[in-house]
């Protein structure tokens, strides 16, 4: 049901010559991982989960492609894509602090406007944390493929630290949208503009993370692959 969008990440991925193509690789796994779910019948409503996803994926596709202006958030993200000191996973954590802390409370807005139901999202909303916390073990273990300290790490607490904290912003995201859907159009304007310029700097913060783990970043780069599309590869996984 989601192909077409798995394959326009996919292509996003492979076609970008910097650490750009990482999100993307690894959001086209997770999307197969919500398609194979909805399948299943792991959601209470598996068609409107599969239509979340694909207007989800949107908001990251749409200014990817030029097609719409990028929010400052991401092209925050965009911007340090081929800094060359940065950690794989900052430039995933780049796309994943725009695309949860932003992107995310705008699409919950979006479908309970259309569906005129706003509490209704919220069940198949808490769902997707049970099929996110599936899908990174085997996303980490193919990041440990280019990023040879990663599983190290996650085996010592990161995996769970990280779980925990896409958990929070996840519930963080469906809190700004709680007070985001009663508002007036240019309130909701307003609001957005604020959250974009607040993850914009969220994104400033993990490339200038503080001591003692700056002090880590340049060892565990030397740890790393310098090949960005060899790195793409490796998180697309099977979709490789």
């Amino acid at each position: 049901m989601l192909d077409a969008t798995i394959e326009e990440l996919r292509s996003a991925a492979l076609d970008a010559a910097d650490a750009s193509g990482y999100f993307p690789a690894m959001y086209a796994r997770v999307t197969r991982r919500i398609d194979r779910a909805a399948v299943a019948g792991e959601f209470v409503d598996g068609a409107g989960m599969v239509a979340f996803a694909r207007t989800f994926a949107g908001w990251y596709l749409r200014p990817r492609s030029g097609s719409a202006p990028p929010p400052g958030c991401w092209q925050a993200a965009w911007d340090v894509a081929r800094d060359s000191r940065l950690l794989i996973v900052q430039h995933l954590l780049l796309g994943i602090n725009a695309h949860v802390n932003h992107d995310l409370p705008q699409v919950v807005v979006e479908l309970a406007d259309e569906r005129g139901d706003f509490d209704g999202l919220r069940p198949d909303f808490e769902a997707v944390n049970t099929v996110l916390a599936r899908t990174m073990p085997d996303v980490i273990r193919d990041l440990d493929r280019s990023s040879r300290w990663a599983n190290v790490a996650f085996g010592l607490g990161g995996g769970r630290l990280f779980n925990f904290s896409l958990t929070a912003a996840r519930d963080q995201a469906w809190r700004f949208a709680a007070t985001q859907h009663p508002l007036a159009l240019d309130d909701r304007a307003a609001r957005a503009a604020e959250l974009d310029e607040m993850v914009r700097v969220l994104a400033y913060v993990i490339t200038k993370p503080v001591r003692p783990i700056s002090w880590l970043l340049p060892i565990a780069r030397r740890l790393e692959d310098d090949d960005p599309a060899e790195v793409t590869r490796h998180l697309l996984g099977p979709l490789a």
